[in-house]
C-alpha cells in the first residue's frame, strides 16, 4: 500500500524539487500540526494568508452558517447573495469613497488579471506599465506584468504593451503618459525582499497618474488586511489608488480576491461587451461568509493596532550578529545574511526547531517572516530565541 508521501509525490504538481513534505494533520492559531502531533510555528501564514491564525472559530462558525444555507449558486452579479453584499458593504466602509465597488475573483492574479482589463477597457488605452523586481502573480495576464525575467522568459510571449520601470526612482516616471492605461504596483514590494517606498515616490507616482489620466493599480495582494499596521498599506502614505487589488489574508484561509474601483469606472465591465469579466467561483458566498468573519475579528478584537508593536518585538529580540539587515514594515518582514548560502541554512535549521519561515522570489540572501498577526509577545521573543539558535548552528 502507498503511504501518503508516495501518493503526494506520485499525483500531485510539483513547483519545486524540496517539498516540505509535512504531513499536516491540523491547524490552531500560529501552529501546524503534523501527524504525530508535533507542533510547527507557521511564521508565513500560508503565504501572508492566514493573518488571523489557522482556523479561527468565529470564521468556521460563519462557514457552518452559510454552508448549510446554500454553496455555489451562481456569482455573476446576477443573484443577490446576502454574504457578497453584506461584505462588499463592510469592505467598502473602511475604504476611500471613491473605492467603493467590488469585483469578487478567487485569487490575487486573478484580480490583477481582471484590473489590468478594467483599466484598458475604461482608458480606452493600450500600455500598461509595471515595475522591475514586483510580484503580481502566475497567470498568464499576471505574469506579463512580474518585474523578473526569470520567471518569465520560459513562458515567452506574454502580453504586448508592457513597460517596466525602477521602483523608487522620480526620473523613470516620465515614461508615464498619454498611451498608458495604468500602472501597477505594490505598495511594498514583497518578493523582492520587501522594499519600502522612500522619498514620497508613491505620491509623486500618484500625480503622474492623474496629470496623464492613466489609472493607478496598487496590488496590495500580501500587505492587506493588516499585515503592515493599517488596513491597509496605501493608508500610511497618503495615496489612494484607482483600482485596488486585493487577495490572500482576505478570506479567512478560504481562497478569494476582489479588485475594487469607483463605480463610474467598473461599470464600463457591463455592455460592450456583456459580462466584460466574469468568474464561474469568485464571490463564493462560503468565502465571503468567512471573509466578513475575519474583517469583523480583525476590527472588533483590534488586532491590527497591535502589529506595529509586534514589529518591534522582533527588532527588539531578533539581535545577531551575522544578520545583515532587518527590513519590513509590520509583521512582513525581511531578514537579510551575507549570502544565499547561509540564508538557506538558516531555512533549513529553522525547520529543525519546528520554525516554518520562508523564502522570497527574486532576491535569495534573505528569509521571510510572515506570521499571523495574532501571534503573542511571549510567543515572539520565543520564536526570536529559536530563530537565534538556528543561525548560531549555521556558524557552528
Amino acid at each position: 500500500m502507498s503511504s501518503p508521501r508516495q501518493l503526494f509525490l506520485r499525483h500531485l504538481a510539483q513547483t519545486s524539487g524540496y517539498p516540505l513534505m509535512i504531513e499536516i494533520n491540523k491547524a490552531r492559531g500560529i501552529y501546524l500540526y503534523d501527524k504525530h502531533n508535533r507542533k510547527y510555528i507557521d511564521l508565513i501564514s500560508g503565504i501572508a494568508v492566514n493573518n488571523i491564525g489557522h482556523c479561527h472559530p468565529r470564521v468556521i462558525t460563519g462557514i457552518k452558517k452559510q454552508a448549510e444555507k446554500y454553496l455555489h449558486l451562481m456569482v455573476y452579479g446576477e443573484y443577490i447573495l446576502s454574504p457578497q453584499y453584506e461584505y462588499a458593504k463592510l469592505l467598502t466602509d473602511y475604504l476611500p469613497e471613491s473605492l467603493n465597488c467590488v469585483f469578487f475573483v478567487n485569487s490575487g492574479s486573478e484580480a490583477v488579471d481582471g484590473a489590468m482589463k478594467l483599466a484598458k477597457r475604461y482608458t480606452g488605452r493600450q500600455e500598461i506599465i509595471a515595475f522591475y523586481n514586483s510580484y503580481h502573480g502566475s497567470t498568464h495576464g499576471a505574469l506579463s506584468v512580474l518585474g523578473d525575467e526569470n520567471f518569465k522568459y520560459p513562458f515567452r510571449p506574454l502580453l504586448p504593451g508592457i513597460r517596466f520601470i525602477n521602483f523608487n526612482n522620480t526620473n523613470d516616471l516620465q515614461y508615464i503618459n498619454e498611451h498608458t492605461a495604468c500602472v501597477i504596483t505594490e505598495p511594498i514590494q514583497s518578493e523582492a525582499g520587501i522594499i519600502l517606498p522612500a522619498n514620497d515616490f508613491l505620491i509623486n507616482l500618484r500625480k503622474r497618474c492623474t496629470e496623464t489620466g492613466a489609472l493607478l493599480v496598487f496590488d496590495e495582494v500580501q500587505t492587506g488586511f493588516g499585515r503592515t499596521g493599517t488596513l491597509f498599506a496605501f493608508e500610511q502614505y497618503n495615496v489612494v489608488p484607482d483600482i485596488l487589488v486585493i487577495a490572500k489574508g482576505m478570506g479567512g484561509g478560504m481562497p478569494l480576491g476582489a479588485f475594487i474601483a469607483d463605480k463610474n469606472i467598473m461599470n464600463c465591465l457591463k455592455k460592450e461587451p456583456m459580462f466584460g469579466h466574469i468568474t464561474t467561483f469568485g464571490g463564493h458566498p462560503v468565502s465571503c461568509a468567512a471573509a466578513i468573519a475575519s474583517l469583523q475579528v480583525l476590527k472588533k478584537e483590534k488586532i491590527i493596532e497591535s502589529v506595529q508593536y509586534k514589529e518591534q518585538l522582533f527588532r527588539k529580540h531578533l539581535v545577531y550578529k551575522a544578520i545583515k539587515n532587518f527590513r519590513g514594515k509590520g509583521l512582513l518582514l525581511a531578514i537579510e545574511f551575507k549570502n544565499k548560502r547561509i540564508a538557506k541554512r538558516v531555512i533549513s535549521e529553522a525547520m529543525k526547531n519546528r520554525l516554518i519561515v520562508g523564502n522570497f522570489l527574486f532576491v535569495d540572501d534573505c528569509i521571510a517572516l510572515k506570521p499571523p498577526l495574532i501571534i503573542t509577545q511571549k510567543q515572539i521573543i520565543n520564536v526570536c530565541k529559536l530563530l537565534i539558535k538556528s543561525i548560531e548552528r549555521c556558524y557552528s
